[in-house]
């Protein structure tokens, strides 16, 4: 089942747009707290975003570029400001359509069902894991921490989906180790070490110190 995340501060709109939606076996939620949109984004970790432009505190432009810092997901923006410079704008800043307000449902559902039908035909859906403000993101191996965008090697990103799936938990070197070369044996103790070294200095430089504790003759752990 896809869910979709409706950022839309009229409270009819909502419900019709839930009640529709939710008819054609969708998964929908509503953003409720408007101050930090991104926090429910994350949590909810959708596979489309319907989202209006004007809002409370930050317009929809905003968190559009704030949602396409993390995430690839397909965003429909739903307005009545559709002269053709808000259009532009709003496909320009990461948006994937444009519906005017007001509007008939069934265009609505046909415009979901293609960009659905488009997105995730040949892949699975994002997925999103957040923990102490960092953000991994499954789908294309980037990690995002105030509003930074780190880049990370086969080898980086899978530590991370390791520790950061795990929080709170001591990973093994040696499971580490396996699920990065299948068959440890053959692999260097140093080589892992290299490895976490790395990481670290990126997580340094982007803010996230001492994100990856060690566990002397253990492991490694992402603190809960």
């Amino acid at each position: 089942m896809h869910k979709i995340l409706i950022i839309e501060d009229d409270q009819t709109i909502c419900n019709i747009l839930k009640r529709h939606l939710s008819k054609w076996g969708y998964e929908v939620r509503a953003i409720d707290n408007f101050q930090d949109i991104l926090e429910e984004f994350i949590a909810f970790d959708p596979q489309l975003v319907l989202l209006d432009i004007g809002l409370p505190y930050f317009n929809g432009h905003h968190w559009c570029c704030e949602i396409r810092r993390i995430s690839k997901v397909p965003i429909i923006f739903l307005s009545s400001a559709d002269d053709n410079l808000n259009i532009v704008m709003a496909l320009n800043m990461g948006g994937d359509d444009f519906i005017a307000k007001p509007f008939d449902l069934n265009v609505v559902t046909a415009k979901v069902q293609a960009i659905l039908r488009r997105s995730y035909a040949f892949k699975d859906k994002t997925n999103l894991i957040e923990h102490r403000g960092a953000v991994l993101n499954l789908n294309d191996a980037t990690l995002t921490f105030e509003k930074q965008r780190i880049e990370l090697t086969k080898n980086e990103y899978r530590i991370m989906q390791i520790l950061m799936s795990r929080a709170g938990e001591i990973v093994s070197r040696d499971e580490i180790m396996r699920a990065l070369w299948e068959d440890d044996s053959f692999v260097d103790d140093n080589t892992l070490t290299v490895n976490v070294a790395r990481l670290r200095k990126k997580l340094d430089e982007a803010g996230l110190s001492d994100y990856i504790k060690t566990k002397k003759g253990i492991g490694y752990v992402v603190e809960a």
